[in-house]
Order: C-alpha cells, then structure tokens, then sequence
C-alpha cells in the first residue's frame, strides 16, 4: 500500500499551504489564524515516482484544555500513528516556541521518522536555521510553502525513509476483499486462506487495516488484501476508522480484482452499490460474492430473485458477475479464485484490430447514430489501446456526437461478441477532420 506522509505542527505555521502545493490543487482551507483546519485532509501524491498519501492535521496544541483543541490534537495523534514519515512545520518567522518543544517531544515518543521543517524562510540563511538544531530532530529544512521554494528538498528526504515493506511477486494476482462491516470479509479470507489469519469476531469493524497475504493454489500464487469494513460517510465517527477505510480505498486501486463481499441476509443495499461504484469507476475487474448463503431461506426461485435484484441496482454495471457461497460453512468458497482467474482474463483480453472495425462498422450500418442539427457521426476507425480495463478508442468526424445512449449500444455490440463478464470497458471517442 502506499506509503502516508503526516503533516503536523502547532497552529499558523503554514501546513495547509504546503500541502495544497504538493497536492496540486487547493483541498484544505488557508486562512492566517489558528484553528481553520481541524480534520484530517487526504490526498493522493507522487514524488520522484513514489506515490503516497499525504495527510494534513489541524495544529497542535497539546497543553491546551480547550475541547476543540483536545479534539484537534487527538485526530493530528491518530494521523501520526498511521503515518510512514511526519512532517514536522516551523515557523522561521516566528522561531521556536513552548509548542514547538511539546511538539517535538510527542513525536520523538512517537518512534516514527521525522523531516524537521522550518517553513516561511522567504530568504534563505542559515542564521533563520540554526536555532531549530535545539529540537534534537536533526537538520531542519528551510522552505517557503507560500513561494513553493524548499519543498523538494523536504520531500526527497521524506520519500528515503519510505518502508521498503515486503515485496510481493509479480506473478500473484492481488485480490482485495471489501465491503460493509461485518459482511464476512475476514471469514472468507481464512477460509480462502485455510487458516486463522484474520481476526473473526460478530463486532463490526474488527479490521482495522489493509492486511496482505500471499498463498498458492493448485500451482498458482495469490495475494489476498483484506481491508476493513467501508461504512457510509456519516456513520464514521470514529477517528481511528477514517485511516482504516482510507487503507481500503488504497487496496482497490493496487488490486487486481476486487471481491465485493454482500450479506446475502440483508441483500444488496446502498451503501453497497456505492461501494461496488467506486470499484466500476477504478476500472477493476470485481466478483460480487453474496455471503452467509446458508442462513438464507430458499426456494426453487431465491438465487433468481437475488440475480434480479442485482440487476435492478447495478444499471450502469449489467457486466457484474457473481457467486453465492458461506464463509462461514465453506460453501461454494473453491469457486472464488478461478472466477477472480475469469474476470481478470476478461480485463486482460484484447481484441484483434481488423475484427474490432469490422464488428463496429457492422454495428454502424444496422443502426446509424442519431443526427444533431443535421449531423450525423461518422466512425473512421476503432482501435483497443490498452486493457485492464479494456479501453477501445474510436476515430470519428466529430466527437460531440457521440450520444451516451449509442455508446452505450456500441458497448453492448462489443460485449455480445466477446465475453467481458465482471471487468468494465471504456469507449473513447477522437475528432479527425474530414478532407475537404
């Protein structure tokens, strides 16, 4: 997973403003007062090539008895607990203060590795840097988030300290397993593994982190994520929870193929389909295992209901696969990882280029696009530039014609000649000038 930058301080010192200039973008709020940010800020990151998350934290005031102080300090506490590096910020303006000592004292107890840095240097000197050498955290670096000036230098020594971390073979196909709490992630995942490794208790929320594991099957190497649960946004409320569905967030994007895993006791529900969305939406092959399947009441028609139930909630992704097992009794488990081994072919499957125009055009000549203002689009040429998930770009005369409703049908031309079950598809759509 990706390696977490905290960065923490006491009030004004210049946090929020760093981290909208790494981020790229302006994400948190920078007003010159204290107190303006009081949750923690996520956002994803890249430095020489290293991606990680970069986490700002409202300031620290530890001695204060303040509530919303207490409040802020306790989510900045939790945020270096999570961190890989921390960022300690100065003020060079201002120079060293009973803070900045209550501060560095914290983050010394802390064992985690820290870059001292001394922000509002608008001029460089040495003089502005000396005092800091007092905090005992080694050399500060003199920066300007305001003027962007510095912030390299800190980086590149926040990145060496990155966990090298265990590394994971090229050859296993990562699988994460998500879904709301208590669903029976941790319960699937021991049983895929045939061991105790995960924590099972009936208390939601038990797993607090993204945990890999790496097995082989039947001469084939796997590495399963178990992530913790995903709740919808208003019921988290606990601090610690915030990392954990962050970590989960993380595991989609590195995996492979995502396991949806749904109590099949309480069917599908919102807070699942917003889940399996961000899934669609990543591009990730998925497998929607409905779970505890033995503790369902069944008749002759029951998987036909739950299919047409899934159907109805999952419009925008009719390709979805699914299984319906127990965690619990082991049901149906062995068929789990060869339909992870289908969906991530599909997402891997390229279709030939001459088959690809002569299926589209086809497709074209029995129903033409609909015309706007007297025009209607042509299509040139089609191409699939690349996979997982399969992206088919398509050369047009202009590409503002492209209706939803008829790349929609196209997708489905492409999906009833070749089976793309459980992975999405993209259509991309290119202008290129008629001749005259």
């Amino acid at each position: 997973m990706n390696p977490v930058i905290a960065i923490v301080g006491r009030p004004n010192v210049g946090k929020s403003t760093f981290f909208n200039k790494v981020a790229g973008r302006k994400i948190a709020i920078t007003e010159n007062r204290p107190g303006v940010t009081r949750d923690r800020i996520t956002a994803s990151c890249e430095w020489r090539g290293k991606p990680f998350t970069l986490i700002d934290t409202g300031g620290i005031e530890l001695k204060s008895e303040d509530v919303m102080w207490k409040q802020i300090a306790l989510q900045a506490q939790l945020a270096v607990e999570t961190a890989d590096v921390i960022l300690f910020f100065t003020d060079a303006k201002e120079g060293l203060t009973a803070s900045d000592y209550d501060v560095a004292d914290f983050l010394r107890r802390s064992k985690k590795p820290v870059v001292l840095v001394v922000n509002k240097v608008d001029e460089y000197s040495q003089e502005k840097l000396f005092e800091f050498y007092a905090l005992g955290l080694g050399e500060p670096f003199g920066v300007s988030a305001e003027h962007s000036r510095g912030i390299g230098d800190a980086l590149d020594q926040a990145v060496e300290y990155f966990p090298a971390g265990e590394t994971i073979e090229e050859d296993s196909l990562k699988i994460a397993v998500v879904g709301k709490p208590n669903a029976g992630k941790s319960s699937l995942v021991n049983q895929l593994l045939g061991e105790e490794r995960s924590i099972v208790t009936d208390i939601a929320g038990t797993t607090r982190d993204a945990v890999d594991t790496r097995f082989e099957r039947n001469g084939k190497a796997y590495t399963i994520i178990d992530t913790a649960g995903i709740r919808r946004k208003r019921s988290v409320n606990d601090d610690v929870e915030y990392y954990s569905v962050l970590r989960a967030f993380d595991a989609i994007k590195r995996a492979d193929v995502v396991l949806l895993v749904v109590d099949a006791l309480e069917g599908i529900t919102e807070q699942d389909v917003k889940i399996i969305g961000m899934v669609h939406d990543e591009g990730k092959p998925s497998v929607i295992v409905m779970n505890k399947w033995d503790a369902v009441e069944k008749d002759t028609h029951t998987i036909e209901k739950f299919e047409a139930k899934l159907k109805e909630n999952l419009k925008f992704m009719d390709y979805f696969k699914s299984v319906y097992i127990s965690a619990k009794t082991g049901q149906r488990v062995e068929k789990i990882l060869s339909l992870a081994e289908e969906v991530y072919a599909h997402a891997s499957f390229r279709i030939p280029t001459g088959a690809l125009n002569d299926l589209l055009l086809d497709a074209v000549r029995v129903s033409e696009p609909p015309s706007y203002l007297g025009k209607r689009m042509k299509l040139y040429y089609a191409s699939q530039v690349s996979v997982r998930p399969p992206l088919f770009a398509l050369q047009v005369n202009d590409e503002t014609l492209l209706h939803f409703s008829y790349e929609r049908y196209l997708e489905n031309v492409i999906r009833g000649a070749y089976d793309f079950t459980g992975t999405p598809i993209r259509i991309q759509v290119r202008s290129k000038k008629e001749k005259e």
